[in-house]
């Protein structure tokens, strides 16, 4: 493990490099592995950003980060850089994460340890008593039934102790081996 001192003098380098390109320095980690560093960067988009994160735009960000941290010299010897996003499980924690997972289901557990699942559905940012989210709660339906959905409830951000986007595979089945078959033979023919 390396000084979080370490972690912040690069992140200080590299954080005018990854807002240069358009994005959002999440967290920066350094650590040792045998005779060399590692060096992992998160970045994520902007809160208005209407695009996601692809392959792409994480390579020019390691590009830039690359050329920031060889510039200034910040890592003794040989370091391996990771540069990437902050993934689908990570915690909802500010009002940016909150506003992309909008039309996502979450499951919250409120500062009072109530739980809630559901659906954001709006993220309010002009309440007089600060910055909310609207949840329309979904509690699951028994066996063969399909899910209850609530009224809406509003939220505010500062009564969040924990959040996270759910994965839905729910659309996601398996392929029967006959489809495959047909899949496959159509690709043959054309």
């Amino acid at each position: 493990m390396v000084a979080p001192a370490h972690a912040e003098r690069v992140r200080r380098v590299v954080e005018p490099a990854v807002l240069a390109g358009g994005l959002v320095l999440e967290d920066v980690t350094v650590r040792r592995t045998g005779a060399r560093s590692v060096v992992e960067v998160v970045v994520d988009v902007t809160e208005d950003d209407e695009g996601g994160l692809d392959l792409e735009r994480v390579a020019e960000a390691t590009r830039a980060v690359s050329d920031a941290l060889d510039a200034a010299d910040v890592i003794v010897g040989e370091y391996t850089l990771d540069v990437m996003s902050p993934g689908v499980y990570r915690p909802l924690t500010e009002r940016r994460h909150f506003t992309r997972a909008v039309g996502r289901m979450v499951t919250l557990t409120l500062t009072d340890g109530t739980k809630l699942a559901g659906r954001i559905t709006e993220v309010d940012r002009t309440g007089p008593d600060g910055d909310a989210i609207v949840v329309m709660p979904v509690t699951p339906g028994r066996k063969g039934r399909k899910p209850v959905v609530g009224d809406p409830v509003r939220v505010l951000l500062t009564g969040v102790r924990e959040a996270h986007v759910e994965v839905d595979l729910s659309g996601i089945g398996p392929v029967d081996d006959d489809e495959a078959g047909r899949d496959a033979a159509a690709g043959e023919e054309s």
